[in-house]
C-alpha cells in the first residue's frame, strides 16, 4: 500500500475466507489506486484536520456532563435524546474522566483536551450516550479494577434505564489495554482500541469476543508489528476486526485555533510562526520530532507569547503530539470509528459474562 501524508487507511476483516475471483478484482482495484497515487493523486479519505474544528458541532449539541464520585472515581456521563446505543471510554495514562468535558459550572475540574471532548460531541451527534470512568491510579491495571469498573458501568446504565441498548468502548493507549480486557467481562457490540495493541496474548479469546477496531499510528513501529501480530490472532479465532492507521499532517498557523477552544488566530498565528523559526517544524509544516520531545514552551516564554490560559499548554501539546503522529490521542477519524460502531450495534441487553 502506498503511504501518503495527510491520509487514512481502513482495513476490514470478517475473519472469512475471500474467493479468488474477489480477489483479483481488489488487487486490480488496489493496482488502479496505486496507478492514480504516482501520478499526485491523493486518496478520497483524509484525517479531516481543516473541516473538523472544536465547534463544528455548535449547532446541534452542546456539551453538559453530569459528575458523580462513585466507587472512589470519578463517573461522568451525558445522554443524548433518544440515544441509540451505550459507549464507556477508557482514558491513557496520567488521563482522567474530565479530560472529555469541557470545563463548567457543573464540572469544574472538567479539562476539554481538544481531542477527547471531539469524541465526546461526535458520539452524542450520532446518539449515543457516553459515560467515562476514571482509573485509580495513573494507569488502568487489569485485576479488581476491571471489575470495579465493569460494576460501575452497570450500575450507571441501569440508573438510566438503558439496559436494552447495546454497550460499545473506545479506550486510547492504558485505556485500550483496559478495554481490550474488560471486553471479556462485559457484553460489548464492538470495541476500539486506540494506539494499543491491546492483552490478546494474555485472555481467553472466544467466538463471542466483540469485533475489535484498532486505530494507531503506524510510526510507532514496534507497535504496528504487534497489532499486526493480533490481527493474525483475530483472524485466526474468527472474530470480526479493522484498522485504521493514523499518519501525520502539517501544522497551518489557524490549526491550533481551530482545534482548541479559547484559542484565538491571533495566537495561534504566532505560535505557528515560532515553531517554523525555532526549526521544530519542516518547511511544508511538518513537526521535526514528536511534542513532547520539544522545548516549545521555553521557547514561547523567550519569544514572550501569552496564552490566554496558561493551562491551554496541555491542549497544544496534545494537537503537536497528534500532527507528528506517534502516540497520541485522535478525534479525526472518529466518523469511521462511529461507523464501525454502528455496523456492529445489536440490540443485546448489557450484562456482565
Amino acid at each position: 500500500m502506498l503511504r501518503q501524508r495527510n491520509t487514512s487507511s481502513m482495513v476490514w476483516s470478517s475473519g472469512q475466507r475471500v474467493p479468488v475471483t474477489v480477489t483479483f478484482l481488489i488487487l486490480v482495484f488496489v493496482a488502479v489506486v496505486l496507478l492514480f497515487c504516482h501520478n499526485g493523486e491523493i486518496p478520497s479519505s483524509s484525517t479531516g484536520v481543516i473541516e473538523q474544528k472544536w465547534n463544528s458541532f455548535e449547532s446541534s449539541v452542546q456539551l453538559d456532563p453530569t459528575v458523580e464520585f462513585r466507587n472512589r472515581t470519578d463517573v461522568i456521563w451525558q445522554v443524548p435524546d433518544s440515544p441509540k446505543a451505550v459507549l464507556f471510554l477508557a482514558h491513557g495514562c496520567n488521563g482522567r474522566a474530565a479530560n472529555f468535558w469541557d470545563r463548567s459550572t457543573k464540572c469544574p475540574q472538567c479539562v476539554g483536551l481538544p481531542e477527547e471532548r471531539l469524541i465526546v460531541l461526535h458520539a452524542l451527534a450520532r446518539k449515543f450516550a457516553v459515560v467515562a470512568v476514571s482509573s485509580a491510579g495513573r494507569c488502568w491495571s487489569f485485576g479488581k479494577e476491571r471489575l470495579l469498573v465493569g460494576g460501575i458501568i452497570k450500575w450507571w446504565v441501569k440508573k438510566q434505564n438503558l439496559e436494552k441498548l447495546p454497550l460499545v468502548a473506545l479506550g486510547a493507549s492504558s485505556g485500550g489495554y483496559f478495554v481490550s480486557v474488560l471486553a471479556t467481562d462485559l457484553k460489548f457490540s464492538s470495541i476500539a482500541i486506540m494506539i494499543a495493541e491491546g492483552m490478546f496474548d494474555q485472555i481467553d479469546i472466544t467466538k463471542d469476543y466483540p469485533p475489535t477496531l484498532f486505530v494507531h499510528m503506524p510510526k510507532d513501529k514496534a507497535r504496528k508489528q504487534r497489532i499486526d501480530d493480533n490481527l493474525k490472532v483475530l483472524r485466526e479465532k474468527g472474530i470480526s476486526f479493522a484498522e485504521i492507521k493514523c499518519l501525520e499532517f502539517p501544522l497551518l498557523p489557524n490549526l491550533l485555533a481551530d482545534r482548541i477552544p479559547g484559542l484565538d488566530q491571533t495566537i495561534s498565528a504566532q505560535l505557528f510562526h515560532l515553531f517554523r523559526d525555532k526549526g521544530f517544524i519542516d518547511k511544508n509544516g511538518y513537526m521535526r520530532n514528536d511534542g513532547r520531545a520539544l522545548r516549545w514552551k521555553e521557547a514561547l516564554r523567550e519569544r514572550e507569547i501569552v496564552l490566554p490560559d496558561k493551562r491551554l499548554s496541555n491542549h497544544i501539546q496534545e494537537e503537536l503530539n497528534l500532527a507528528f503522529a506517534y502516540h497520541e490521542m485522535t478525534s479525526l477519524h472518529s466518523g469511521q470509528i462511529f461507523d464501525w460502531f454502528e455496523s456492529h450495534l445489536s440490540r443485546s441487553r448489557i450484562t456482565l459474562i
